[in-house]
């Protein structure tokens, strides 16, 4: 009896001195794996809301590849400890490879889809309300995850793009939007006269408080654009905070045609229309006048 048991402790020992280190070695290449995926996450550096939604995003991505991380060390294990016991894998891995390769070719869309988000979220293209566009839809990014981005359009509708489908995106709200404002003048206007009534419109614009924080860089006019005999275009840009162009563009719009009012100043105005086919049919009903 003594004489079994030792045989058998001499056999087990091994063994489980061989698990151990196994199992040891498991819990350092996840410790190593949670430091190193930690790195993926960004600190919010300040206490508006995109920095945090940056954070949590990162924070999300980071416990994806943590997971996915830690699930293949902990099969590897298992299985590098299965073969402590003299039991043939060979058969178990072969399906497992072949059940890989039948999921692999039908989600090749997935796999496409959560890699092209990982990028979003590392390279930091967008996040939760930005205004992005892309192709020919432009809204405010409402839900982002690895697999899918979903969007407002101008109508109100959420949109549901595909983040494999994404190759060129604008993103609309990182630091500063732009807009260039025509301002068409009738021949017979002055242009000194005309310069100086869009320089008092532009710094009219500057000093009024209500609209002076969302401007970043001027409303400056940039001068003629293109002049011919029936009309002459000056324009003007004007940098503004994200998303603000439009409004300030109409309110300096608004602001020109006061101005141009309040100095008598014309603008252009249709001299003629042609419509192709008009002066034809005309010329019939014309002889057919004429002859009744």
């Amino acid at each position: 009896m003594p004489s079994s048991f030792n045989r058998w402790l001499d056999l087990a020992l091994p063994n489980a001195l061989h698990l151990t280190e196994i199992f040891v070695i498991a819990l350092v290449l996840n410790r190593l794996l949670r430091a190193v995926t930690n790195l993926v996450i960004k600190q919010a550096s300040a206490p508006g809301r995109p920095a945090q939604l940056r954070e949590q995003q990162t924070r999300t991505l980071a416990g994806v590849l943590y997971g996915a991380g830690s699930k293949v060390v902990w099969v590897v294990a298992l299985l590098t400890a299965v073969r402590e016991f003299h039991i043939d894998i060979t058969p178990a891995l072969t399906l497992a490879g072949l059940a890989s390769l039948a999921v692999g070719f039908g989600a090749q869309t997935l796999v496409r889809d959560v890699i092209t988000g990982i990028y979003i979220v590392l390279e930091d293209q967008y996040i939760v309300g930005d205004t992005i566009q892309f192709g020919d839809y432009i809204g405010r990014v409402e839900h982002l995850t690895l697999r899918r981005t979903v969007i407002r359009d101008a109508r109100g509708a959420l949109v549901t793009i595909a983040n494999g489908e994404i190759r060129t995106v604008s993103n609309l709200n990182r630091d500063w939007s732009q807009a260039f404002v025509d301002v068409s003048l009738a021949p017979e206007s002055p242009i000194e006269k005309t310069m100086q009534a869009l320089e008092s419109a532009a710094a009219a614009l500057r000093g009024d408080p209500a609209w002076s924080q969302t401007l970043v860089d001027g409303p400056r006019i940039l001068g003629v654009q293109s002049f011919d005999r029936s009309s002459s275009t000056v324009r003007l840009q004007v940098r503004t905070a994200p998303t603000r162009q439009d409004e300030v563009a109409r309110e300096l719009r608004r602001r020109i045609q006061v101005e141009f009012q309040k100095q008598g100043i014309p603008t252009a105005s249709v001299h003629r229309i042609e419509l192709a086919g008009v002066a034809h049919s005309s010329q019939e009903a014309a002889q057919a006048d004429a002859g009744s």
